[in-house]
Parts: C-alpha cells; sequence; structure tokens
C-alpha cells in the first residue's frame, strides 16, 4: 500500500463538469486516484478515492431504480451533480453520470496532504471522525467507508445534496496519480435479488487492504469473486 502522507506530483486541476457526464462505470473507473477537496474553516481537506461504486437507472441496486423524487433529483441531472443522502446514520457521497439516473458512490478514500493540503489539514479530518472511545483514527482508517469519508472531510447532506462543485468550497482534482490496473468485483450492501451480482465495484489495488472490504481477502478467487481490469474496463488475464 502506499505511504498514508502523500505528496502532489504537480499543480493538478479541478475537474470540469463534463468529466462526469460519462457511463457510470467509465466514471467510476477514472474516478479512482482523484483527489475530493472540501474546504473546512479555512483548511482543505482531501482525500484520494480508492473505492468506487457505478449505479444505473435500470438495474435494481440503485436508488433511482426507485423512481423520480425530489430527494433523488440529483441523479437524473446532467453528470457533475452531488448526490448525498443518510447510510447507516453517516453521509454518503455520489456524483451523477450521464445518463438519467445513473451515479457513482464514492465507497472510501485515503488522506492526502501536499502544498495545499498540510499536515494541519489532516489533523482537523482526525478532529472530525475520532475514533470510538474519541482518539484520533489512525489515516489508513479514516476515510475507509463512505460514511467515515463524508465525517473525515465534513460533508454534510444538508449542505451538498443537489449542488454542483464549488471551486472555492468543493471540487474533484486530478493530481496525476491514477492507477494503471483495478479490481472490479462486486458492490456492498446489495440485497439479495436486486442485481447483487453484477461486477460495478472498482478498488485501486494499491489501497486494497485499506477500503471498505479488501477484494484480495483470503478466500476470495480471480476471475470469480474478482477480475482484474485495465481503466478502460478490459479484463486482464493475470494479476499485475
Amino acid at each position: 500500500m502506499a505511504s498514508s502522507i502523500q505528496a502532489s506530483r504537480g499543480a493538478g486541476k479541478a475537474l470540469p463538469d463534463a468529466f462526469f457526464d460519462r457511463d457510470a462505470r467509465a466514471l467510476a473507473r477514472d474516478l479512482l486516484g482523484k483527489v475530493i477537496r472540501h474546504r473546512v474553516d479555512g483548511l482543505w481537506l482531501s482525500a484520494r478515492i480508492i473505492e468506487t461504486e457505478a449505479y444505473y437507472l435500470e438495474e435494481k441496486g440503485s436508488h433511482a431504480s426507485l423512481g423520480y423524487t425530489h430527494k433523488r433529483r440529483a441523479l437524473f441531472m446532467d453528470g457533475g451533480v452531488i448526490y448525498m443522502y443518510y447510510a447507516r446514520g453517516g453521509d454518503s457521497l455520489n456524483f451523477s453520470a450521464a445518463g438519467p439516473g445513473n451515479a457513482v458512490l464514492i465507497k472510501s478514500a485515503h488522506p492526502w496532504t501536499d502544498a495545499l493540503s498540510g499536515p494541519d489539514a489532516l489533523a482537523r479530518m482526525q478532529q472530525l471522525n475520532p475514533d470510538a472511545h474519541g482518539q484520533p483514527r489512525p489515516p489508513s482508517r479514516l476515510c475507509a467507508g463512505q460514511t467515515l469519508l463524508c465525517r473525515s472531510l465534513g460533508l454534510r447532506v444538508p449542505e451538498w445534496d443537489a449542488r454542483r462543485f464549488d471551486p472555492d468550497a468543493l471540487y474533484v482534482e486530478d493530481v496525476g496519480d491514477s492507477p494503471e490496473v483495478l479490481i472490479c468485483t462486486t458492490r456492498l450492501g446489495i440485497p439479495a435479488g436486486r442485481d447483487e451480482h453484477l461486477h460495478y465495484r472498482y478498488v485501486d489495488p494499491a489501497y486494497a487492504t485499506v477500503c471498505t472490504r479488501n477484494p484480495l481477502r483470503r478466500g476470495q478467487r480471480a476471475g470469480h469473486d474478482y477480475v482484474w481490469v485495465d481503466r478502460q474496463g478490459v479484463a486482464l488475464p493475470d494479476a499485475p
């Protein structure tokens, strides 16, 4: 796994709305390695995306498959709209993709530090998301799950649901550190009979041990429980 404190390879760029206006699975793959930045009390809290899940209107695992409501309106907008909801009492972050009802869930991330987001920003993330005993959570576990991610970045449903990115407050940046080989597997928490078999979850293998659930854990079989793919989603014959 890469170091928990990483340096940017150079000045990155905030991703334009057009970046998100693409097929949900393609977007889920291309978001791996990108950095979410949220400004809190003058600090830019940042996390590198390491795990994503794609969702489509026509499949039963998606919120959009339940139909349009005002709460789900962001899912039916153009790509690049933020959709947030509550999961198990915590906040969850999604981005709309191309096509009504299609989106990507940001499943987990990893703290990112550089010239913009330094040690003070990391300390603020730990303050926002302490462990069960009120102690600083290790950096590797700060964003290891969709609700932990939002808590560490200070992202809340009332503030950001159905909004677009704001370069002065919240955006996603390309820092030039995207993986070339990915793990593709089934999504987590999908009830039986709701297309739980679909391989719509993508994980950066360098961070597999600190994502929501390690797809390479003991007992998982390549070619059955997961497959290796390139950034275009093409299956690779062998592990890297």
